[in-house]
């Protein structure tokens, strides 16, 4: 049987490594809020541009504030436009991230497992070489006794 040393070794390494994937992982996801509420932050604008747009339009105002408002509302698509994609992206390395975290946490359970078994396996082997001995003992007491 071999001994749970070894295990445990390249256990602490898989450790290492699942603290590796999760820091890059909870960098990846801050990453990710923070573009997605830059992308809240800018449809809540155009929203509120499109109320204004409204308003001008069923009221009495300037043409040039209809078209100053319409350019801008133009303006905040280019940019909601160009942010979905960072947040598609982000979502994208976010989700690989993930994988990654959770193929290391597999892989970790798993030595966890089999030193698991290893000990279980050397403290059974430990008590059957107990009770042999403790057999073999008490035969020998046994025909010391006999033969007096």
């Amino acid at each position: 049987m071999t001994k749970t040393i070894a295990f445990t070794k390249i256990l602490h390494l898989r450790e290492d490594e699942k603290k590796t994937a999760h820091k890059a992982y909870q960098q990846s996801l801050d990453s990710f809020e923070k573009i997605a509420t830059k992308l809240y932050n800018l449809l809540r604008k155009k929203e509120n541009a499109e109320e204004s747009y409204d308003y001008f339009i069923q009221s009495t105002t300037q043409i040039e504030q209809i078209k100053e408002q319409a350019l801008y509302i133009e303006r905040l698509n280019r940019q909601i436009s160009e942010i979905q994609y960072l947040v598609q992206r982000a979502r994208n390395d976010m989700e690989s991230k993930q994988v990654i975290l959770t193929d290391a946490h597999i892989e970790m359970k798993k030595f966890e497992k089999i030193i698991e078994i290893r000990k279980i396996a050397e403290e059974d082997n430990k008590k059957r070489v107990e009770n042999k001995f403790m057999d073999e003992l008490s035969i020998t007491q046994y025909l010391s006794h006999k033969n007096r």
